[in-house]
């Protein structure tokens, strides 16, 4: 019973002391968030003295916020003395002594921090970090250096060093660290360019890293050590980022030929030069390709590529020159002939067709060429398809509407529930639109309205509200007829007739709804032929009349566009592109408008 009665009473008197243990902990914590620091030292004096490892952070800030500097400096004194990883604790006592106003016995500990250190990975780690604690980014740096001395081959600190230089405001050697980081091992490119991107920033105007200093140190290092392969893929990477094309060719020729290769990386830079409508460079590089000789493994791809490049500039004008056409169609055949009917000259035969149908004025030549084509060469079904719905465009440009529709159906038929099927149902119902048949025309728009391909999907809703809106009430369909009519001639480059028969909507009915669509067709006819100050009347004829019909969206920012790119007045392109984003807040093309604006304000948006 007395040996129970005893159990009991310490039992009591250790729930009492651990009670109490607890109580003090959680209201020195609560003063300590609080910064109430008076009140939180009087707490932990007492937990320092039972536990000092665990108090001895919380204590040793509140003696410095109560700047008790003397106790600050005993505490620190005593767990230097008791620990055997103490480097960093020097830190604290050289502050303690920096806020006593004693410069001297500061830099002492700092400098004893430094040298007594062991250079292992997690007292490097401790110590540096104290450092960087107090914003003594030099001594962090030093401690990072004795141990990339300690460990060169395993781990040198490149990334640690570097984050200090970017808070210590110096960029250059910053950027130098990860450049060492990617000689000292090729396989760091990646991660040294992710912390990079988050290091500089991301110029969206100019598409790669918004700050010159990379750039600058890694031609440095090219021209000091050539040998280096991965500093010039890396110099390669951000030229491809910021669009200079140009640079990337010099570059990517220049490894090539160190590398002695074959022209990959230049058919790579082809191709996303063509991407982004540079075709100038795409031009070169083939070129570079072609000049290696026949035998290099990308020589035909190269020919067949170079004229595909120079099919997309003469077709991205707006009105090329008949002389070019005429030669680059002279050059296809002439690689045609050379490599005979195949895929690889498949996109040549197709293109050499488009351009005698739409740039030479000889549509029955194209239809001719295609038909020879199909009866020589089996095409599988996809490529088949392709050339069968360029035939029945052809067949519509010469006015063969049966033969374009009999086409477009057996695509149709054949890819019902995929993407090409769509737009053939699309093309045909078009031609009923253009036949005046309204009502079939808009029954399949209707359909086409949940097409997967959204481009199909939204020219099959504008077409449908064309001719709901153009029919109305009164079911006079005559006046859209009229309309369809007018766009078939604009298919069929007709362009005067086409603006005579519009013009003549006006004239014959006077109470139409087509206003704004045929400002619109307008437009696109003077854009085509590069009248682009009489393109701009008519988009503002239906800002000014039509504001909240169907293309005042559209009109707004292609008139902008007008500005900016052919009527060269930057600062009435800024406006509208801002009349855009208050005036339709909701349309798709304000996304590019707002870049579109920065652009013009000189903006660098990070």
């Amino acid at each position: 019973m007395k040996h129970l009665l005893i159990c009991i009473l310490f039992l009591l008197l250790f729930t009492h002391v651990n009670a109490q243990k607890t109580t003090d902990d959680k209201l020195a914590m609560q003063y300590y968030n609080e910064k109430q620091y008076d009140k939180a030292v009087v707490y932990f004096e007492k937990l320092y003295d039972k536990l000092p490892d665990a108090y001895f952070v919380y204590y040793f800030n509140c003696l410095l916020a109560t700047k008790d500097y003397k106790t600050a400096e005993k505490i620190t004194k005593r767990h230097i003395k008791h620990s055997t990883t103490n480097a960093h604790l020097y830190v604290k006592l050289g502050l303690v002594y920096k806020l006593m106003g004693n410069p001297d016995k500061e830099k002492d500990q700092y400098d004893k921090a430094v040298k007594e250190v062991i250079p292992e990975q997690s007292t490097i780690f401790a110590l540096a970090h104290s450092f960087e604690e107090v914003e003594l980014y030099d001594y962090a740096i030093e401690v990072y250096r004795k141990g990339r001395k300690a460990t060169p081959e395993t781990y040198p600190y490149y990334y640690e060093i570097a984050d200090i230089y970017k808070k210590k405001g110096d960029l250059r050697a910053m950027v130098n660290e990860y450049l060492d980081a990617i000689e000292f091992r090729e396989s760091e490119l990646y991660t040294a360019q992710a912390n990079l991107q988050q290091s500089l920033g991301y110029d969206d105007k100019n598409g790669g890293f918004n700050n010159p200093i990379l750039k600058e140190e890694l031609q440095k290092r090219i021209q000091q050590k050539s040998d280096k392969t991965i500093l010039s893929e890396f110099l390669i990477f951000i030229l491809n980022q910021q669009k200079d094309f140009n640079g990337s060719f010099v570059q990517s020729k220049a490894l090539d030929k160190r590398q002695k290769g074959d022209g990959t990386r230049l058919m790579e830079l082809a191709k996303l030069s063509i991407s982004n409508e540079n075709y100038e460079v795409a031009e070169r590089c083939y070129q570079y390709v072609i000049s290696k000789g026949k035998d290099n493994p990308y020589y035909d791809l190269a020919n067949i590529e170079k004229l595909n490049a120079n099919y997309l500039q003469l077709t991205g004008q707006s009105n090329p020159p008949t002389a070019d056409a005429v030669a680059l169609n002279a050059n296809m055949e002439t690689a045609i002939k050379t490599y005979g009917i195949s895929n690889l000259t498949f996109p040549l035969i197709k293109k050499s067709a488009l351009l005698k149908a739409y740039y030479l004025n000889r549509p029955q030549d194209a239809i001719q060429s295609l038909e020879e084509v199909m009866a020589q060469y089996s095409f599988d079904k996809n490529l088949l398809a392709e050339i069968k719905l360029d035939l029945g465009d052809m067949h519509l440009l010469i006015g063969n509407i049966w033969d374009a529709s009999l086409l477009y159906s057996q695509v149709e038929k054949d890819f019902k529930y995929e993407p090409v099927g769509q737009g053939a149902k699309f093309r045909n119902a078009k031609l009923s639109y253009y036949a005046s048949d309204f009502k079939w025309a808009k029954a399949q728009c209707d359909v086409l309205k949940g097409a997967t391909t959204k481009t199909i999907a939204n020219d099959a809703l504008d077409l449908s509200l064309i001719i709901s809106d153009a029919i109305g009430i009164d079911t006079n369909a005559a006046p859209l007829s009229m309309f369809s009519s007018a766009e078939l001639l604009i298919l069929q480059h007709q362009y005067d007739r086409a603006i005579a028969r519009l013009d003549s909507i006006n004239l014959v009915f006077s109470e139409h709804t087509l206003g704004d669509d045929i400002y619109y067709k307008k437009a696109e006819i003077y854009k085509r032929t590069n009248q682009y100050a009489e393109a701009a009347k008519m988009y503002q004829n239906i800002l000014e009349f039509y504001p909240a019909e169907l293309y005042g969206d559209d009109a707004l920012f292609k008139e902008a566009e007008l500005y900016e790119r052919y009527l060269n007045d930057k600062e009435k392109a800024k406006q509208l592109y801002q009349d855009m984003l208050v005036k339709y807040p909701g349309s798709i093309y304000v996304v590019d408008a707002r870049k579109r604006y920065r652009d013009l304000r000189g903006d660098i948006v990070n």
